[in-house]
């Protein structure tokens, strides 16, 4: 992305986003998050508008609608921070149960006025979106794509996006790292496990459940110990530092599917099983009370056992992997369990199914660390999705 951004420490530089993501379910009205978390100086944002996508980084005419924050067309964020937008209507969804907007995409465009600096981002979106020339200016109120030069599979200050929902609507937030992010999954073909067992959700509950996806490539449930804007870490701050963004600041959440621990064995991270074991005690306490209610359900991790990446695949990691499989199995931590493992483990080998290692012209051969769209299909197709009932 040099040509978009040429210096890191720069950021965005007066142009304008135009982010595209994909609702779980419609409302009348949405507002958005837009975060700072990772930044180093306040970041402006203004001109700022969502609408319905029509194709690329074309927006469908007359649904671009302007948003506001405290009622102004502009708001500073500053470092370490983050804000709501208001509530915006969204006239093309008067019905937000009309099936002609299942799976269709947002596009929610805004304008860095002058320099953001370093910028708060989530590297693998799986999904298309765009940004213009450096001091391209203000450009989010068009609807066609001619400002829009660049794509990218990354989004960028947004970080959340929610959906005003009938009272007693419940949201799932899937927890966990690149295999939860949808790391060799088809891109823009929301065929992660989340979104596999979304569409089987909506299908016996229609609007009433949405799945949250909250995975970070390279994420640790303990690791690293400290985590700064001066001090990044490849995989962002651990599952415990980032709790309270990525699940207790979301509305209605009922359940956590916490699918992670990796990466904390890999070379990287190098954690005792005890240690993560003790993670998850400490996150899955504050859930509970910070959360009455909430349902927490564990994931085995699955199988990296003869993984071409250098930080990956070593037996050490994977006896841990089993040990942790076997706390998070018989701990009676979890409100139940979804065994991904034994889902995706070849029991002769040790290793992933040979059938969900990528072997694909997007995915190449794979590293036998991250599944492709079979065994991403085979993990979401495999939840018992009672699991989810109303209490």
């Amino acid at each position: 992305m040099r040509f978009a951004f040429p210096s890191p420490q720069v950021g965005a530089k007066d142009q304008t986003f135009r982010l595209i993501v994909r609702p779980d379910i419609w409302g009348r009205q949405v507002r958005l998050r837009f975060s700072n978390t990772f930044g180093t100086r306040p970041a402006t944002f203004d001109d700022v508008f969502v609408g319905l996508q029509r194709g690329s980084a074309a927006v469908i005419a007359g649904t671009n609608q302007s948003v506001t924050f405290e009622g102004k067309l502009a708001v500073t964020v500053a470092a370490g921070a983050s804000v709501w937008s208001d509530a915006i209507g969204l006239p093309f969804a008067r019905t937000p149960d009309d099936a002609s907007l299942i799976g269709r995409r947002l596009a929610v465009s805004f304008h860095v006025a002058g320099e953001s600096g370093p910028m708060t981002w989530h590297a693998k979106a799986m999904n298309t979106s765009y940004v213009t020339m450096p001091g391209a200016g203000s450009t989010g109120h068009e609807e066609d794509e001619g400002s829009f030069a660049y794509s990218t599979t990354s989004w960028y200050f947004l970080d959340a996006v929610d959906m005003q929902s009938p009272s007693g609507t419940r949201a799932v937030v899937a927890l966990g790292d690149s295999i939860t992010d949808g790391q060799a999954s088809t891109m823009n073909g929301d065929d992660r496990w989340s979104d596999v067992l979304a569409r089987r959700l909506h299908t016996v509950y229609g609007n009433r459940i949405s799945v949250v996806n909250a995975g970070i490539g390279g994420n640790q449930v303990v690791g690293p110990a400290t985590y700064s804007a001066s001090k990044p870490y490849r995989g962002g701050p651990s599952a415990q530092s980032r709790l309270d963004r990525d699940v207790l600041g979301l509305s209605g959440v009922s359940t956590v599917i916490w699918l992670e621990g990796i990466n904390d064995f890999s070379k990287n991270g190098e954690a005792s099983v005890e240690a993560v074991e003790a993670g998850m005690k400490g996150v899955v306490a504050r859930l509970r009370e910070r959360l009455p209610g909430v349902r927490v359900i564990g994931a085995t991790v699955t199988s990296a056992f003869g993984s071409t990446s250098a930080a990956h695949g070593h037996a050490e990691q994977n006896d841990k992997r089993k040990a942790l499989n076997d706390f998070i199995r018989t701990s009676r931590l979890f409100d139940g369990v979804i065994d991904f493992d034994k889902a995706t483990v070849d029991d002769a080998t040790g290793g992933m199914r040979a059938e969900f290692v990528p072997d694909s012209t997007t995915g190449g051969t794979g590293d036998k660390l991250h599944p492709n769209r079979t065994g991403y299909l085979v993990m979401g197709s495999g939840i018992d999705i009672t699991l989810f009932a109303e209490q």
